[in-house]
């Protein structure tokens, strides 16, 4: 009697722990629903992708010192929110770098200056090497023992072949990259929408 009703209580409890999970699952499932839409809208459809549609991101919630890569043409784009520190650094790094004032390296006409940006803080660059295309990664670290130590001042990192950029994109001197990061046409359509693909001049 009592060995049925273990038997009845471990089957409720089961069931119970089944109902909770499924629940779960499909709430879950539901607010991805919800948030996938949104997300999409910003994004162009895959054909017009193909065809190079210009693309926009809400950097609004992009935090000082943080980075996101948003996706334009099949390509990787940075879009980094630059602190005051960081944007310091910048002109300390002259002597270190192949193409300091980017007079060699490509870009639009009107991202001028040590920046490389339409608005100082915001730095938009393609995420792959001049070298030979791969992603270099973000290293904002100050002094990494493994990119040169005290002359380390946070930028790019190609683990492919060790070619290394600033914070600006700008290529150091003695790695296989020749150019600097390219910085794509884009403009700002409000405070905290960027658009990607489209030339700030001719918008």
């Amino acid at each position: 009697m009592n060995d049925k009703s273990s038997d009845e209580n471990e089957t409720g409890e089961g069931r119970r722990r089944f109902l909770v999970v499924a629940t779960s699952v499909v709430g879950a499932t539901g607010a991805a629903g919800v948030a996938v839409p949104f997300l999409s809208s910003w994004s162009p459809s895959e054909k017009a992708k193909a065809a190079g549609a210009p693309v926009k991101a809400d950097i609004s919630k992009l935090e000082l010192g943080q980075m996101v890569v948003v996706e334009w043409r099949g390509k990787p784009v940075y879009v980094l929110h630059r602190t005051a520190k960081q944007l310091s650094s910048l002109s300390a790094l002259t002597d270190q770098l192949k193409d300091p004032t980017s007079v060699s390296s490509k870009q639009p006409g009107y991202i001028k200056g040590e920046s490389r940006a339409l608005r100082p803080e915001i730095l938009v660059v393609e995420g792959l090497c001049t070298h030979l295309g791969c992603a270099p990664k973000f290293r904002p670290e100050v002094g990494a023992a493994d990119l040169g130590g005290d002359d380390w001042q946070g930028g790019f990192f190609c683990p492919c072949h060790g070619s290394k950029f600033d914070l600006s994109g700008r290529v150091y001197s003695g790695v296989p990259a020749s150019e600097n990061l390219v910085v794509p046409p884009y403009r700002f359509e409000s405070e905290y929408v960027l658009e990607i693909g489209v030339d700030s001049e001719k918008a």
